[in-house]
């Protein structure tokens, strides 16, 4: 059987308190699922998912510049990606990206856009 996970990258080289790096972990990975949720093409990849745990992995993912190509290579592979800009209320910039979701999808799928990154 297939395993099923999604993977939140972050970004390392900004400074982010605690609390506002979970929330926009957690922003990343709910809109990355509703994106699987409402697609034809990735829908099935979400019920696995679902019904096997919702496994989500947090990696560091370095710059903007890091995470906007991690992105992209995930994208290039069909994955749902979503990408997450901070609104700027609090300690960040408005439109400063925070992080991305990739997934729900195969782990084998995954691992090839972000198997090489460490564990937050």
């Amino acid at each position: 059987m297939d395993e099923y996970k999604q993977v939140i990258a972050v970004r390392t080289d900004i400074r982010m308190g605690k609390g506002k790096l979970a929330v926009q972990v957690a922003h990343a990975a709910v809109s990355a699922a509703f994106k699987a949720y409402n697609s034809r093409r990735w829908r099935r990849w979400f019920d696995l998912w679902w019904e096997t745990g919702q496994k989500k992995i947090v990696v560091k993912g370095g710059s903007e510049k890091d995470l906007l190509d991690l992105a992209y290579r995930a994208e290039k592979l069909d994955l749902p990606v979503s990408i997450v800009r901070d609104a700027g209320r609090t300690q960040l910039e408005p439109g400063t990206l925070t992080a991305i979701g990739i997934g729900p999808a195969p782990s084998e799928v995954i691992d090839k856009v972000t198997g090489g990154l460490k564990l937050l």
